[in-house]
């Protein structure tokens, strides 16, 4: 089922010994399009504090209270890997994390998730299974802030259409299937969604998500999508 993780922002957080803070951005790998954490806003819990949450440990979604469960307890977050909050997420850091959750890691075994195509849902070992880490020479971590995505500028083949308002994520494979674009003037202001794989680039000084299309066939995929889920409407 697809998520709009927009809609996600400001949603609480449930360990299961109680409350641990409230969504507060995602990060996404820029490489494979795939949310590797949510980034949880802890309060006075844990102040000062930036917490990331994997897709492994998300548990059932309320949508009434608006409330996604986390298959953790408040002392294993806790004592999980600190980062600060004005410090990018490295791979060295990555990996203490998911050594101290026993998890398999993610960019070892050529699928979305390593060994598989989904996050393994699982009872982490806990803190007591946490070994000192061997350092050693790592590749550069491909995560960005959803958050800060938010705004940037569609740049076409043939000009700028509009800029990011969310995206879309499949909630069992946490893969971002569609960027919802926001067209401004020059689509009547209508939201268009354009697939991942059509962009080529993501600059970040520029602010700009280059994509290889040009208006004209965004248009097209925009009005045949329209048409599409008008004629499913005729048949329900």
């Amino acid at each position: 089922m697809l998520k709009n993780i927009k809609q996600l922002y400001g949603n609480k957080l449930g360990a299961s010994d109680g409350d641990i803070g409230h969504v507060k951005d995602f990060y996404f790998d820029d490489a494979t399009w795939a949310v590797r954490y949510l980034v949880a806003d802890t309060g006075s819990w844990l102040a000062g504090r930036l917490v990331l949450l994997s897709p492994h440990v998300f548990g059932k979604f309320d949508p009434k209270a608006k409330v996604l469960q986390i298959n953790l307890n408040r002392k294993q977050i806790e004592e999980s890997p600190s980062i600060e909050s004005h410090r990018t997420v490295s791979r060295q850091y990555e990996e203490d994390y998911y050594r101290y959750y026993g998890w398999p890691v993610y960019w070892e075994g050529g699928q979305m998730w390593g060994l598989g195509s989904y996050p393994v849902v699982m009872p982490p070992p806990g803190p007591a299974l946490r070994a000192p880490r061997e350092h050693q020479q790592s590749g550069d971590s491909h995560l960005r802030s959803a958050q800060a995505i938010t705004g940037y500028h569609i740049q076409a083949v043939d000009g700028t259409i509009g800029a990011v308002n969310s995206f879309l994520v499949d909630d069992k494979s946490w893969a971002i299937s569609e960027l919802v674009v926001e067209t401004g003037h020059w689509y009547a202001g209508k939201e268009i969604l354009i697939s991942p794989s059509k962009v080529e680039r993501i600059n970040y000084e520029e602010s700009k998500v280059f994509v290889n299309l040009t208006k004209e066939d965004i248009q097209r995929t925009a009005e045949g999508n329209i048409a599409q889920a008008a004629a499913e409407s005729l048949h329900k």
